[in-house]
């Protein structure tokens, strides 16, 4: 199988370009007949649209600078105190800018305590580590230091491009020496300091003849020798200024470690909300861009997304919200909510790490608007008096383990299994789950919004609700919920539970109106919160011994393929530089420019040196001391922190609302990204193992999305192939290349599998033929012949990317719908990306409900079998269980018999078993 080159993910320094777009517009001096300055908001948007015709398949995030003081500030309280006030016609059109990028369907991120430039920076660290492309929109040249082979700068004012050939070229050092160079010439912009007496010229000098300021200064009897103006006497500068040099290398170093609410591959773009759009368009007085908006192909799919936002448009709700401090006041809401049919829940705490927080304070409301607070835990300086905890919540027990399987459950929530899995501290076992607003907003459409309470709030309700960092700050100086004074926390807490019960309001009609849609999340996702419960509050067992010795394997290993490659080029080298690889690969070793980068350079980029590594030892070894690296950092070393001291078990959090398509995602730690295709890779896997006297059982389906593929295409040869249990890949071959099948062979076998794997996933005949190492012509025969005798194949692809442009989404075995907002672009690329999606969502939807399915029926199995059997994980289309060792047979038995029923098709579903003392051995 192989998959597209993904398209960069786009970074914009929207500070950077509201000031430019601000001063570039100034003499023009744009405004409304009313007066209302619109040179910056044009200028900005005029630079996001042309990055959107620029990247149409890129999700393209927009950073701003948050109000109030950062780090650097308490550092060095000079740092830009030269700068003026804001003007005020700049002002004016920040809201305008803000709302019109989140209209558009673009991230928009501030964090406090920290500049855009760090959030950026943590951003491309992730990218990095990810091996993701991304590009950073700016015209600050701070930003040079975080260029590498994935990293790159684009000046959409000027229409520049800057890689790492780009920031040699420019400035004349590589991106490494960036912040030596800021460090040491100084910014006047951003008030660094700097070494006195060292200019641009100078700075250069220095570290292009000793490298780095610690070079430097460890040799600042070598600077005489650079022969520079004023040589003789730098060295002397440079001691005297040493605290100054350091100081200032510490304020233009940008952070990368910034704590961010999403992660890089968690960014995504929504579909434009189009009345918003022209609502701020009008006011703004932009007419071409109204009549941009009025044209274009409605689908079925955005009619409807059309309908929901409307509800943004419901009148405004005065709110009554109460706290919660005498006996009195608790008896009253608890004769509110126990009379009530349903009532909204939430829980406040001092953690978002589930097995740590501790319960703060909890909310209420049974009628919108209205709302109550009730702490017990605020314990801050001249807290007042609260109720106490245990009797607070040996009150509400009762009402929050009504039992939801006999209908007269009550508890609605905003991501329940947080508030569960906090209440198991608390020995109550929240099992009244009436409604999850967030799996609510995820059936009804999984890509129209995230699904936080503050997107939820602000598409449904039109109600910009108080975020968590407005009341407890950002950074190392956030509060935890009891250090809060209570007026805030009160009002804070009050609204989620409002907004929670007004979301339900919205949303349950909305679910109502689709049968397929309600039965999937009353029947399949709302009985999951449980099951996940359960299995994150189990967690896995992990060897932290067995990750250590690992640790040091890798490092020894690291270390051997770097003296390899130093042997290899016969002189040592930074394997992490780009350029310095460029210079061994193509000036002194030869080796043949397979790609340039945008500036004419040899591109060292990954593909790159995967293809140069079939030919050549060196390319070979870099390919490996990257992967050893990225394992050790990201897994050997990091998993054992992870290790909850209380449990000594690993804790994930599994996710419900964040794929399109309905597959569980997973962090802290990410299961579903260990990886499995190499030895050393695997054995972080065997690291999971069974406590004394178990084993771990692993049960995966087998080539379960090309049996999804031939029940909906119908296709009698993939349908014969699977029924009469025949390897479908060898099957595959024996009719593509027209041979008997058992005289197939492996390497005929190996294209069927990547034909049957790639059409799956749009596979064009280009990427076919970059897998198989065969001509491009050749791949098209293979594809032609593949449809010829699979004509019920092309048939469903032909009548679901129809389908798909007329209606909008495509759907599920049991309903699920994928929104597909770029079915109908006018941009070409976008359309086809769509298409692909349109092929592929039913499958990996389909394949996600199957699993779903499967984990409900174990759990019911297990809790009513007395074999000893504990769900621990799902990852991808396996799940992982602990069993005793006397039991490993007959629940194999079990599993297997129960996974494999847990849908019918035209085909039967296979499910493959192992057995062993770890992950990897059972797998």
């Amino acid at each position: 199988m192989t998959t597209q080159p993904q398209s960069p993910i786009v970074l914009v320094d929207g500070s950077s370009y509201l000031y430019r777009a601000f001063h570039a517009m100034y003499k023009a001096d744009l405004r409304t007949q009313s007066g209302q300055p619109t040179g910056a908001v044009r200028g900005v948007i005029s630079m996001l649209k042309s990055l959107e015709k620029q990247y149409p398949k890129s999700v393209i995030a927009v950073i701003f600078d948050a109000k109030g003081k950062t780090f650097r500030d308490d550092i060095y309280p000079e740092y830009k105190a030269q700068r003026p006030p804001m003007p005020d016609d700049l002002r004016l059109q920040i809201e305008p800018v803000h709302e019109i990028i989140k209209a558009m369907g673009m991230p928009l991120i501030c964090v406090s305590g920290v500049e855009a430039d760090d959030v950026i920076g943590t951003y491309a660290k992730q990218a990095t580590e990810a091996k993701l492309d991304i590009v950073i929109s700016t015209g600050d040249k701070d930003m040079a230091q975080l260029v590498n082979e994935h990293v790159t700068l684009v000046n959409t004012m000027t229409e520049t491009v800057m890689d790492v050939a780009g920031v040699n070229e420019k400035f004349g050092i590589p991106p490494e020496l960036i912040i030596d160079f800021l460090a040491l010439m100084g910014d006047k912009v951003d008030n660094i300091p700097g070494v006195a007496g060292v200019g641009e010229k100078t700075a250069l000098a220095l570290l292009q003849g000793l490298g780095s300021i610690n070079d430097i200064y460890d040799n600042l009897d070598a600077v005489p020798a650079l022969g520079f103006r004023g040589s003789k006497k730098m060295p002397e500068k440079l001691e005297a200024e040493k605290d100054m040099a350091l100081l200032s290398y510490e304020l233009a170093t940008i952070k990368c470690d910034v704590e961010l609410d999403e992660s890089i591959e968690q960014l995504m773009n929504l579909p434009a909300d189009t009345s918003a759009l022209t609502t701020w368009f009008t006011d703004l007085e932009f007419k071409s861009w109204v009549a941009e908006l009025s044209g274009g192909l409605v689908t079925k799919g955005e009619a409807q997304s059309d309908i929901q936002s409307e509800i943004v448009a419901a009148p405004a709700i005065d709110c009554e919200y109460e706290t919660v401090l005498t006996q009195e006041q608790f008896d009253s809401w608890v004769e509110k909510i126990t009379a009530a049919d349903y009532f909204a829940f939430d829980t406040e705490t001092t953690s978002l790490n589930f097995m740590k927080a501790e319960v703060v304070g909890v909310s209420l409301s049974v009628e919108i608007g209205k709302a109550a607070y009730i702490p017990f835990a605020h314990d801050y300086d001249d807290a007042p008096l609260q109720l106490d905890r245990t009797e607070v919540l040996n009150r509400l027990k009762p009402l929050l383990e009504l039992n939801a399987a006999k209908d007269n459950a009550k508890v609605i929530g905003q991501n329940l299994k947080y508030d569960a899995h906090v209440l198991r501290h608390y020995n109550i076992d929240l099992t009244a789950i009436k409604a999850d607003t967030m799996i609510m907003s995820y059936i009804v459409n999984s890509t129209a919004t995230r699904h936080n309470m503050d997107a939820l709030s602000n598409k449904y309700l039109g109600v910009k609700t108080v975020k968590f960092e407005d009341i407890a700050g950002k950074g190392k100086k956030q509060l935890t919920f009891n250090q809060i004074d209570l007026e805030p926390a009160a009002h804070y807490a009050a609204e989620d539970a409002d907004i929670t019960l007004r979301l339900f309001e919205v949303l349950q009609p909305l679910l109502n109106e689709e049968p397929k849609l309600r039965q999937l999340y009353n029947e399949l996702e709302l009985p999951l919160i449980s099951v996940l419960t359960e299995v994150e509050h189990t967690g896995v067992e992990l060897d932290a011994d067995k990750l250590f010795e690992q640790s040091q394997e890798l490092d020894a290993a690291i270390i051997q393929l770097e003296q390899q490659a130093f042997n290899l080029a016969g002189e040592e080298f930074n394997l992490g530089s780009p350029k310095q690889l460029q210079v061994i690969l193509f000036e002194k070793l030869g080796l043949p420019v397979r790609k340039k980068t945008p500036k004419g350079q040899p591109s060292t980029a990954e593909p790159v040196l995967q293809e140069l590594a079939n030919d050549y030892e060196l390319p070979s070894v870099i390919m490996q001391y990257r992967s050893l690296s990225k394992l050790k950092s990201t897994y050997t070393d990091a998993l054992p922190a992870q290790i909850n001291p209380k449990t000594q078990r690993v804790h994930t959090s599994y996710h419900q609302a964040v794929t399109a398509t309905g597959r569980l995602s997973s962090s802290d730690p990410n299961l579903q990204n260990i990886p499995i295709r190499t030895e050393e890779g695997r054995k972080v896997r065997q690291a999971f193992v069974a406590p004394q006297g178990k084993k771990l059982i692993a049960a995966d389906y087998s080539q379960i999305e090309l049996r999804i593929m031939a029940h909906l295409s119908a296709d009698a040869g993939l349908l014969t192939a699977f029924n009469k249990g025949l390897d479908v890949h060898k099957a595959t071959a024996a009719e593509v290349f027209s041979v008997p099948l058992d005289e197939v062979v492996t390497a005929q076998r190996r294209s069927a599998k990547a034909i049957n794997f790639g059409l799956i996933y749009g596979m064009s005949a280009f990427g076919l033929a970059k897998q198989l190492k065969i001509n491009r012509n050749e791949a098209q025969r293979y594809i032609d012949a593949y449809f010829e005798r699979y004509t019920g194949v092309q048939t469903y692809m032909n009548n679901i990317r129809a389908q798909a442009h007329e209606d909008g989404y495509v759907e599920t075995l049991r309903g699920r719908r994928l929104y597909l907002p770029e079915i109908n672009a006018k941009n070409k690329m976008m359309q086809q990306a769509a298409e692909r999606t349109a092929i592929n969502g039913p499958m990996q939807g389909t394949a996600a409900d199957i699993i779903k399915q499967a984990m409900l029926d174990i759990a019911i199995w297990i809790e009513g079998t007395d074999l000893d059997v504990t769900l621990l994980m799902q990852v991808h289309d396996e799940l992982v269980f602990e069993v005793a060792e006397a039991d490993v047979e007959k629940a194999s038995e079990a599993i297997k018999r129960i996974m494999e029923s847990a849908i019918t098709l035209d085909v039967p579903l296979l499910v493959e078993l192992g057995t062993g003392d770890n992950w990897d051995e059972a797998h």
